[in-house]
């Protein structure tokens, strides 16, 4: 991934406001999401999901599968990198290239993730940290398109406040009627 110049422009703050995203939510530290859950909330299929924890692009930051039968909880960041991923592979970057950008990534902090804009010409991809940055991209005739990961965060937190999730300590969310019931049944017996 690679980083553009310094350079000026004079946009103003509405049009950066749509690049970069300001206040955010603050995040469920305490929450992972079942494999299904996770293709659900960034649009990818199980068996993309699976290849690509197999092939170490994307995997499980709260719990990695351990054998045949364990169930893999992804981490927001998890799913958020996952659909980022997603996008690019839609647009037609190399996995080369996104493997180099999901590195990237792994490297800032989770908050951090919300002021990137990943721009590409569909051979490389650029992180951007400010509209100035995006405009010298797009100037010096390299940047095609742009992820705004700040906008991509709000739609994986809209889709996971719909979809069940687990405590890290391995209780299941109340949304999970049957782990509750099985929980109720432990407890009972």
């Amino acid at each position: 991934m690679r980083g553009s110049g310094d350079g000026g422009s004079g946009r103003t703050a509405a049009a950066q406001s749509l690049l970069f995203t300001e206040a955010l939510p603050a995040l469920d530290r305490e929450a992972g999401y079942r494999g299904p859950t996770a293709c659900k909330a960034a649009g990818i299929t199980y068996r993309q999901l699976d290849y690509w924890a197999r092939t170490g692009l994307v995997e499980p930051s709260v719990r990695p599968a351990s054998g045949s039968g364990t169930q893999r909880l992804y981490g927001f960041r998890d799913i958020l990198v996952l659909k980022v991923v997603k996008r690019l592979l839609d647009t037609g970057v190399s996995l080369q290239q996104i493997r180099s950008a999901v590195g990237h990534l792994h490297e800032r902090e989770v908050e951090d993730l919300a002021q990137i804009t990943l721009m590409s010409d569909g051979a490389s991809v650029y992180e951007c940290t400010s509209a100035e940055e995006v405009v010298d991209l797009v100037q010096g005739g390299q940047g095609v398109f742009g992820i705004a990961v700040g906008r991509v965060w709000r739609e994986v937190e809209a889709s996971l406040a719909t979809l069940p999730s687990e405590k890290v300590d391995g209780g299941s969310s109340a949304t999970d009627e049957l782990a509750a019931r099985r929980a109720a049944r432990r407890t009972a017996g």
